[in-house]
């Protein structure tokens, strides 16, 4: 299978780096098996970072060994785990179990308007989930360990001006 990552850079060895911002799943390497959600992740990357570039890095994973040999945390929809597990690391405050890879929906902008009012106190969690369920999500794929990292297997870019690999 084949996921993507966006950024402002190529990146043919992905890295765990610390993060500025509390992340959905914490510190790691995010990826998506979106094609459209990576391009839409580099513009945002390039604009955040006053960068004049963006890029798709493209990665060949075996989902059927990482789920036989790490510790993965799936998600197969936004539900009540989701949404503690997700307020918990944007609050900064998750202490429990540490995954290798984590998978679950992505909190974009439009689901981020609605959990930050979950984070507000101005919805209450079966609001929220109500919410939520309406939804179109993406997902993404965190690679939360340098053992995960070794799961990935760098195969090339994404040429954004014609949407080919390259």
């Amino acid at each position: 299978m084949i996921i993507y990552h966006g950024s402002d850079m190529v990146v043919d060895r992905p890295a765990l780096l610390a993060s500025k911002r509390t992340l959905d799943f914490g510190t790691g390497f995010y990826t998506t098996t979106s094609k459209n959600q990576a391009i839409s992740f580099s513009q945002k990357v390039m604009l955040r970072n006053g960068s004049q570039n963006k890029s798709v890095s493209m990665y060949e994973i075996n989902f059927e060994k990482i789920k036989n040999t790490l510790e993965v945390l799936s998600f197969n929809d936004p539900n009540g785990e989701w949404l503690d597990f997700v307020f918990s690391n944007r609050q900064g405050i998750y202490n429990g179990k540490q995954y290798d890879v984590v998978i679950g929906a992505v909190a974009d902008d439009t689901i981020y308007r609605v959990f930050s009012l979950y984070e507000a106190g101005l919805l209450d969690r079966e609001e929220t989930l109500k919410r939520l369920k309406i939804r179109k999500f993406y997902d993404q794929v965190n690679f939360c360990t340098e053992k995960a990292l070794t799961c990935l297997h760098y195969i090339g870019q994404l040429d954004l001006d014609t949407e080919e690999d390259i």
